[in-house]
């Protein structure tokens, strides 16, 4: 996906830090998914809402095939 959005369901939310830099790998399903695949992102703990919690249905806004940002529905 070059540029949008996805609805996603949190399943775990695990911190990184990487040289120092504190990342988020973020593992999610897609709700409409019937197998429930797992699948991951990795993301900057700035873009994700401080209240992000496993259960939480949201919405992954890629650019150049990569999740950039989540936001709560």
């Amino acid at each position: 996906m070059l540029k949008g959005t996805r609805r996603a369901v949190i399943r775990r939310i695990q911190p990184v830090s990487v040289h120092g830099q504190v990342s988020l790998d973020v593992l999610w399903i897609d709700p409409e998914d019937p197998e429930g695949e797992l699948r991951h992102a990795r993301v900057g703990d700035d873009a994700v809402p401080r209240d992000l919690a496993p259960g939480d249905h949201v919405t992954l806004h890629y650019l150049m095939g990569m999740v950039t940002r989540i936001t709560k529905e």
